[in-house]
């Protein structure tokens, strides 16, 4: 799947958080990389046979407080990271699936992980991203192939 598709199964990704939610998202530029760089597995201690699907780097809203934005301020930024998510489509899907198959799968680890990192922005550690993740029935590859 070429960056461009990608990046569109992403914004639908987006479209998918609920209305409430977009409506509340501040100061946040969402990314597409095709991996994680030396830097951020570094920082998330990472092993060599572990990756990340995606990545929130910034100030949760439930930390902000009346200083934040008083002069430039940077946006936060939710990094997706192609290749990983794309490997692990592969490989939750069966051998014998069609591409249409696989792209279904993307959509849907795409969807979650953006759910998943924004939980991040709204104050979410990873404990409890992971306990609403297994209300919403999702994640379960994550635990298995990789990491958010």
């Amino acid at each position: 799947m070429d960056m461009r598709e990608f990046e569109r199964l992403v914004a639908e990704g987006y479209e998918r958080l609920p209305e409430w939610v977009r409506e509340n998202i501040r100061n946040v530029a969402l990314l597409v990389e095709d991996e994680p760089s030396e830097e951020d597995r570094e920082a998330e201690g990472l092993q060599r046979e572990e990756t990340l699907l995606g990545l929130y780097k910034g100030v949760p809203l439930s930390e902000r407080g009346s200083d934040y934005g008083v002069g430039a301020t940077l946006p936060d930024t939710i990094t997706l990271y192609r290749h990983p998510i794309l490997e692990l489509a592969h490989e939750s899907v069966d051998e014998r699936a069609s591409e249409e198959d696989v792209r279904e799968k993307v959509r849907e680890i795409v969807a979650d992980t953006v759910w998943h990192e924004f939980a991040h922005h709204f104050g979410m550690n990873e404990q409890e991203v992971r306990q609403r993740e297994g209300e919403r029935g999702i994640g379960d590859y994550r635990a298995q192939n990789g990491r958010t």
